[in-house]
């Protein structure tokens, strides 16, 4: 490992690291477009540049591997009128849009000419026009005349998800980045060439003039859409809510994992987030007498809950729990089955159709937490029937209370009709969960409203088996709890004495399961941190 001086300070990094990762190690930014960890150098920019001692001109820092010994000064004012150069040479055709441009706020030119510009313009020409709002693909839109021709977009067609839809066309001043003929920007992966722009070229179809981005607040979150578990950021508009048609999440954005999803996620990700502001949610309990549904308070919810519990047999109780709640939720459900000795439980509900899956991200299972799930334990005790085994006895009226939790069991390879005699079948159908759009909640006795993971802290356990975090980004709509908490009020009106049914805190739950499953033994939110711990085989 080489050691290096940057603005006198020594470093020692990998072999092979470049100047900018090595000044990065001694706290210096050197500041650049083209570059990206992820991708092959361009050199294109020509924004990082740097001086080392012995060599007489000043060098691109991303094409310059660290070496022992060397000596490199990120300040000098040779360095300081170059970037002041190139971010003029950047700007001549740039147009000054920037209070009707989306990306303002977070744009690298805007950045860079505060920290590293600061020039009067000398540019009295006309500027080069190109062309503007050009649909790409179904999420990304161009603005050629904004573009620097920096090449991250080329790049990482060609290099990451190699489908190379996109390339720099034309010569001199009239270069522009577009589609090859027959191409559109349409690959599972497309919205990552949104992230890596560093400028207003390439924005978002959906978010674009939504909401500006200094009214945003973000927290830190994991995909729900995969077993993959990416790691995100949830911006979400809550201090403008004539903005955006008043839904409370603007975007989700990737965030940088290396044993995960590195800088990536995919399109179905990205944009999976709808449901959380539809008007499907559930924001109050129901009771439903025949086809006529009823708001009702906790207060009477979780009472007739209890009660028909208490007069229900173990044997005749079904748990269908759901691979979409955390781990805190499933520890609270298996141990409220524990109490009453239910065995009927399970989490594994066929999908109609096989999920897509490819070798980069997408996982085959659509669901975050199903490894957490098996980890937990949560299948038919001894004795006890599987998903299919429930509705088969409910079906037979040998199952009086079937309790759902988050599935739409018509969504499920079983056929309609035989989910339909089960959901009959059973005296009484408890649906928990955070949209009223599926058959199982329009046709439930009793329905209770779930908070969305983006308004509740939790774990999931992605199919590696790395636990990770997810955040508090909004407060649940109307009277909707966390899973867990709901779980917990039943237990403790059940007279149940578990810790886990006075928790607080989501954290009090995982600290409770993981001192009993030795999957999770030593685990505690600040260990797993913002990148995750991976449970013990």
């Amino acid at each position: 490992m080489p050691k290096l001086t940057i603005n006198g300070k020594e470093v020692e990094v990998p072999e092979g690291t470049n100047l900018i990762e090595a000044a990065k190690a001694a706290g210096a930014e050197v500041p650049h477009y083209c570059y990206h960890p992820a991708l092959s150098i361009a050199g294109q920019c020509r924004l990082c540049m740097v001086d080392i001692d012995k060599v007489p001109r000043p060098q691109i820092a991303c094409n310059i591997q660290a070496a022992e010994g060397m000596v490199v000064h990120t300040e000098t004012e040779r360095v300081k009128e170059t970037r002041r150069s190139m971010m003029e040479f950047h700007l001549i055709n740039h147009p000054l849009d920037c209070p009707v441009c989306d990306q303002a706020g977070e744009c690298f030119l805007q950045i860079y000419y505060m920290k590293h510009g600061l020039y009067d313009s000398r540019m009295t020409d006309e500027k080069v026009h190109k062309p503007k709002a050009v649909p790409l693909g179904p999420h990304v839109i161009l603005d050629a005349e904004r573009c620097i021709l920096c090449s991250r977009c080329v790049r990482y067609c060609d290099e990451v998800t190699h489908t190379g839809e996109l390339g720099i066309f034309h010569r001199g001043d009239q270069s522009e980045i577009g589609l090859f003929p027959g191409k559109t920007l349409e690959n599972k992966y497309s919205g990552n060439v949104i992230d890596i722009c560093p400028v207003g070229a390439l924005t978002d179809r959906d978010f674009r003039f939504q909401v500006r981005v200094w009214y945003l607040d973000t927290a830190k979150s994991v995909c729900n859409g995969c077993a993959r578990g990416c790691n995100i950021e949830v911006h979400t508009n809550k201090h403008r809510t004539h903005h955006n048609e008043g839904r409370r999440v603007a975007r989700l954005k990737p965030r940088f994992n290396a044993d995960v999803n590195k800088w990536w996620i995919c399109d179905a990700g990205r944009y999976g987030f709808k449901w959380i502001d539809d008007k499907s949610r559930l924001a109050q309990p129901l009771h439903r007498a025949g086809a006529q549904a009823t708001e009702v308070s906790w207060d009477r919810a979780l009472p007739e809950l209890v009660t028909t519990l208490q007069r229900t047999r173990p044997e005749e109780i079904g748990f269908l729990a759901s691979p979409q709640m955390s781990n805190e939720d499933l520890w609270v459900l298996r141990r409220l089955a524990e109490q009453l000795g239910v065995r009927n439980i399970d989490f594994r509900v066929p999908p109609r159709a096989p999920g897509d899956e490819d070798n980069f991200l997408i996982r085959a299972d659509k669901n975050p937490n199903s490894r957490g799930a098996e980890l937990l334990g949560i299948g038919p005790g001894q004795g006890g029937l599987d998903a299919a085994g429930m509705l088969r006895a409910a079906r037979e009226k040998q199952l009086k209370l079937l309790w759902v939790f988050h599935h739409d069991l018509w969504a499920a390879a079983w056929p309609e009709a035989e989910v339909l005699e089960a959901l009959e079948g059973a005296e009484t159908v408890v649906f928990q969960g955070t949209s009223s759009a599926g058959e199982v909640s329009a046709r439930a006795h009793l329905v209770l409203p779930s908070a969305a993971y983006v308004e509740c802290e939790g774990t999931f356990t992605n199919f590696e088996g790395r636990v990770q975090r997810f955040r508090t980004a909004l407060t649940p709509p109307g009277e909707a709890w966390p899973d867990w908490m709901i779980l917990s009020f039943v237990g403790k009106a059940l007279g149940f004495q578990d810790p886990v049914f006075v928790a607080e805190r989501s954290e009090q739950v995982f600290n409770a399961l993981a001192s009993t499953v030795p999957a999770f033994a030593g685990m505690t939110y600040r260990g797993i941190g913002d990148a995750g711990a991976t449970v013990k085989a």
